[in-house]
C-alpha cells in the first residue's frame, strides 16, 4: 500500500485547497436557515467553490449528482441534494464537501444545528467536534493509524454514543481517497506507520445510538439503523515532524 509523501510545493497547493474549503464551509454556515432546500445549500457550494477558482471534486463522482453532500439529520453521509429535501427548524445538517485547487483536494465535513436545537442534538455535534480533535492529538510522525481510532472511539463512547464503522477516514492528495485508510476506531490492528509529508483525513460520525447504518434506496445515502441522530466532523491534515497541521480551516 503505497502512500505518497508530498512536497513542499505539493503541501502548499494543498493548503490553498484547505484554505478555500474553510471559507466555503463558513459562507455556507452562514446562509443556511429554515425552508431552504438541500439543493439551495448545493447550489450555493458549487457558486463559492467555483467563485474561489477551484473544481467541486463530488459533482460526478463516481456518478454523485451534487457539489456537496448534505445529510439531515439521521442521516450519516452522501445526503443526495434534492429541491424536495426542505431543511426545518431544528434539524441538524451535515456537510460534506472536497474541493480541488490546481490539482490537488482538500476535504472537510461540519455538522450544522438550524434554528432551535435540541440539547441532545447540540451535545452530539459538540462531541463529534472534540472527538476529532481527540484523535488529532495522535497524527504525529511515529505513532500509527490505529492510535487516531483508538483515541476517536474512546472519547465518543463515554458519552454511549456508537461510531460508524463502514466508513472511514483516508489518505488524500490528487485524488479524493488514497491510502491509507484511516479508521475512526480500534481496529485491534496497529496499522502504517505516520511520516512526514503525509496527508490524511480524520473524520468522525458519530451516531446518537448505535454505530449500525443502512443504506438507501438511491444506493448514496446513508442512514442510521435505528433512526438516532448523526454528526459528521472532518478535517484534511498534513503529518509534520511535529504537531499536525490541519489544512481546512483558516489559521
Amino acid at each position: 500500500m503505497a502512500v505518497a509523501i508530498k512536497s513542499e510545493r505539493e503541501i502548499e497547493l494543498m493548503r490553498q485547497a484547505g484554505r478555500f474549503l474553510a471559507l466555503t464551509h463558513l459562507e455556507l454556515e452562514k446562509v443556511i436557515k429554515p425552508g431552504m432546500s438541500t439543493k439551495d445549500v448545493d447550489r450555493i457550494a458549487e457558486e463559492t467553490i467555483r467563485s474561489y477558482g477551484c473544481i467541486p471534486t463530488s459533482l460526478n463522482y463516481n456518478g454523485f449528482p451534487g457539489s456537496a453532500c448534505v445529510s439531515l439529520n439521521d442521516e450519516i453521509i452522501h445526503g443526495i441534494p434534492s429541491d424536495k429535501r426542505i431543511i426545518r427548524d431544528g434539524d441538524i445538517v451535515s456537510l460534506d464537501i472536497t474541493l480541488s485547487y490546481k490539482g490537488y483536494q482538500s476535504d472537510a465535513a461540519r455538522t450544522l444545528a438550524v434554528g432551535n436545537v435540541s440539547k441532545e442534538a447540540l451535545q452530539l455535534i459538540e462531541v463529534t467536534k472534540q472527538s476529532f480533535y481527540e484523535g488529532l492529538k495522535y497524527a504525529k510522525a511515529g505513532n500509527h493509524i490505529n492510535d487516531i481510532g483508538k483515541a476517536v472511539q474512546a472519547y465518543v463512547e463515554q458519552f454511549g454514543y456508537g461510531v460508524v464503522r463502514d466508513f472511514v477516514g483516508h489518505g488524500i492528495g490528487k485524488e479524493m481517497h488514497e491510502s491509507p485508510e484511516v479508521p475512526n476506531f480500534d481496529t485491534g490492528r496497529r496499522g502504517m506507520k505516520l511520516k512526514p509529508g503525509m496527508t490524511i483525513t480524520i473524520e468522525p460520525m458519530i451516531n446518537a445510538g448505535r454505530y449500525d447504518v443502512e443504506w438507501m434506496d438511491d444506493d448514496w445515502t446513508i442512514v442510521t439503523a435505528d433512526g438516532s441522530l448523526s454528526a459528521h466532523h472532518e478535517n484534511t491534515i498534513l503529518i509534520t515532524s511535529g504537531e499536525p497541521e490541519i489544512l481546512s480551516i483558516l489559521h
